[in-house]
């Protein structure tokens, strides 16, 4: 194993999985209490338009995913919120179009999109020094901001109506929070790719639930458990030569069957 960290592109790996762990974490640990999964996968499906954006422009793609995510998380928000358009369908509406979109610029731009398998289902082997600098600024961006608005966030998941008639913004702090599930995406995609996006920021929160008490509690168990599985995974796609983002997603979703079907288990001989 110390052979493997001789390569630069392993020391990102590495790197890459602790820092998108953060972001995992806590932003996950939202998305888990405020149960808005399904418009995670929505913004992430639609940063795809952002991938083709950046191709088509000839820059990072991750510049491109920035915007898009951004500009889909608050569009999705606003329209469920004072457009009163069904969730679901915003959703559903956003997820197609930005797909379309992407799938539009790439073919117009000139040549071959070279890695564009790696953005849809991860490459963590991929990541470069620029894309661990722009990790590491959205990781201290979206700690700041969780912490600064720890209290309005806190409430917002888990009592919104009673978060209103205490004064809270809420919409304005429901904008902000999918504003940095849009972020944590823009990390997540050099992890696990679009596709599987949703399974990452989600089921280590999910296993952290059970054993947790608290939000930061959770939030802190999530961080580890996020590190294990792309540390892990990516252990695992080294040694059996498998896709690295499917690798995570695959261990992560063992570590969850396993937790829940135990669990299940222990309360079935409870009541017995």
């Amino acid at each position: 194993m110390p052979d493997l960290f001789a390569y630069e592109f392993i020391r990102n790996a590495v790197l890459a999985s602790l820092f998108a762990s953060v972001a995992c974490g806590i932003i996950g640990s939202y998305v888990v209490v405020k149960k808005i999964g399904f418009i995670s996968g929505g913004i992430a499906h639609t940063a795809f338009g952002g991938i083709g954006l950046g191709y088509y422009l000839g820059i990072n793609p991750l510049f491109g995913v920035i915007p898009f995510s951004l500009a889909a998380a608050i569009a999705i928000g606003l329209l469920s919120r004072k457009a009163k358009v069904a969730e679901d369908t915003a959703i559903g509406a956003f997820w197609a179009v930005g797909m379309a979109v992407g799938v539009i610029l790439i073919g117009l731009t000139p040549g071959y999109a070279p890695n564009l398998f790696s953005y849809l289902f991860g490459n963590i082997l991929t990541v470069s020094v620029a894309d661990l600098w722009m990790i590491a600024v959205l990781d201290i961006l979206i700690a700041a901001l969780t912490w600064l608005f720890s209290k309005e966030f806190l409430a917002l998941s888990f009592d919104e109506e009673y978060a209103e008639v205490s004064g809270v913004k809420t919409t304005r702090f429901y904008l902000l929070l999918l504003c940095l599930i849009a972020l944590t995406v823009v990390i997540l995609v050099r992890v696990a790719g679009i596709v599987l996006v949703i399974a990452l920021l989600t089921i280590p929160a999910a296993i952290a639930r059970v054993f947790s008490s608290t939000l930061r509690g959770m939030m802190g168990l999530a961080t580890v458990l996020s590190a294990l599985f792309c540390l892990g995974g990516l252990w695992l796609s080294w040694q059996l030569d498998l896709a690295s983002g499917a690798t995570i997603i695959m261990l992560a979703g063992i570590a969850f069957l396993l937790v829940h079907s135990g669990r299940s288990f222990i309360s079935f001989l409870k009541a017995r």
